[in-house]
């Protein structure tokens, strides 16, 4: 979430007013993924939409910053350290692999079955089983391969 802005904080950089809405509307979404209700879900399940929305969020900044190039350097160290996305999701984009990588917890090799693997998402399709499922129980991700 980003920090709350007061007077004694400083002014947004220059530009900030362009992409100001946008990340409006994100937070709004974000207050709402939270107040939602968590009856009859599992106990990751409920943060899957938040999961969804930072994502959603971060690639928005990454993609003005890397793709279009629409914002400039100093906005985009700005909006990383108020914490409009996450900086390092934001970093394993820029790796090779790692283009489409939901979240930082599906590269994580601690706490999961396996000990020294990485989450189920991360696996390619192809050397899946027909049957088996590919959802991440941390994100709720589909598969985020990036040889998908």
């Amino acid at each position: 979430m980003p920090k709350i802005r007061t007077s004694r904080t400083k002014r947004p950089p220059e530009g900030f007013e362009e992409i100001e809405d946008s990340l409006a509307e994100f937070t709004k979404k974000m207050r709402d993924a939270e107040n939602e209700t968590h009856e009859g879900k599992r106990k990751a399940e409920a943060l899957w939409p938040i999961m969804r929305l930072n994502h959603a969020r971060s690639r928005y900044v990454y993609e003005l910053f890397y793709k279009r190039k629409a914002i400039s350097r100093k906005l985009y160290d700005w909006l990383l350290k108020e914490k409009y996305a996450d900086a390092g999701l934001i970093a394993f984009w820029k790796k090779n692999g790692y283009e489409k990588l939901c979240c930082v917890s599906c590269v994580q090799t601690k706490g999961r079955n396996y000990e020294g693997s990485t989450c189920k998402c991360r696996v390619p399709r192809a050397q899946l089983k027909s049957n088996e499922s590919v959802q991440c129980q941390h994100c709720g991700c589909q598969g985020c391969s990036s040889s998908d």
